[in-house]
């Protein structure tokens, strides 16, 4: 069953756009190296905060994920400007009315 993960963060206004500019970067490493990567979205809820929405083919595709972390550059380079993890979530889709990916 496709997992979700929702992570909430906060960059300062200072480095949001170095945020942006390593996003394609760190998309194109989840889709060499993460095994079950469906897609993502990333959303600016102020101008601190902000929410990452993860799809993953099945729970243990994010566990595999997370095991890994920051272990490519272009995954640290968006990682990088994140000042505070605010909450790390999951949760399987049951219903949506369009796939992002």
């Amino acid at each position: 069953m496709t997992t979700v993960e929702l992570t909430r963060f906060r960059v300062p206004p200072d480095r949001a756009q170095e945020l942006l500019d390593a996003r394609p970067g760190m998309i194109g490493a989840f889709r060499t190296d993460r095994h079950g990567f469906l897609g993502a979205q990333l959303v600016r809820i102020d101008d601190e905060e902000w929410l990452d929405i993860v799809w993953w083919a099945v729970a243990d595709d994010l566990d595999a994920s997370q095991a890994k972390g920051g272990n490519l550059p272009a995954v640290q380079a968006f990682f990088a400007p994140i000042s505070e993890l605010l909450s790390s979530e999951r949760g399987a889709l049951l219903d949506a009315t369009a796939q992002p990916w």
